[in-house]
C-alpha cells in the first residue's frame, strides 16, 4: 500500500482519495476507519446504572450464562451487544477473538504462554488469565508473528 500526503495551503477541507483496482475488505475497513469520528463508547450496565465505557479501558469481553460482559480495571459490566457486533464495532488491531465466547484487548495482554498443548494461556492486566481455543491458535500465532 502506498500513502501519499499533499499539503495545499489553499485547501479548506481535508479530502481523501483512495485509488485501487478493486474494492476489498481492507479498503472497506480503511474507509470505515476514516469515516468514524472517534472511538465509539460502549454502554455497560452495573449496579442498575448505565456507564459509558472507553474501549481502550476494556481488558476482555466474554459471554457467560447467555449474557455478554466487559471486564475493565474498575469492574465488570453487562453489555447489550452481541460478541459479533462488538467485534465489528471495536478496532480489529486492538481487539481479537480468542474463542467463540471471548474477545481480548491485545494492548492489555501481558504474556502469552505457549507451553500448553494445543492452546495458549493469556495473562491480562489485573491478573486475569484466559485461554485461546484451539480453533483460534493459528490466528493468534499469525497476529503475534510466530
Amino acid at each position: 500500500m502506498q500513502i501519499e500526503i499533499k499539503v495545499d495551503p489553499s485547501c479548506k477541507e481535508t479530502k481523501i482519495v483512495v485509488v485501487t483496482d478493486k474494492v476489498t475488505d481492507e479498503i472497506n475497513r480503511i474507509v470505515k476507519k476514516l469515516s468514524d469520528e472517534e472511538n465509539e463508547l460502549i454502554a455497560g450496565a452495573r449496579n442498575e446504572a448505565i456507564e459509558l465505557l472507553d474501549p481502550q479501558q476494556i481488558v476482555r469481553i466474554y459471554a457467560s450464562q447467555g449474557k455478554i460482559y466487559a471486564k475493565t480495571k474498575s469492574g465488570e459490566y453487562a453489555l447489550r451487544l452481541r460478541l459479533y457486533e462488538l467485534e465489528e464495532k471495536l478496532d480489529g488491531k486492538n481487539f481479537v477473538r480468542i474463542s467463540n465466547s471471548e474477545l481480548i484487548n491485545l494492548k492489555k495482554a501481558k504474556k502469552f504462554d505457549l507451553s500448553f498443548s494445543g492452546t495458549i494461556c493469556v495473562s491480562l492486566e489485573g491478573g486475569e488469565v484466559t485461554y485461546v481455543s484451539r480453533r483460534y491458535v493459528s490466528k493468534i500465532k499469525t497476529l503475534l508473528g510466530i
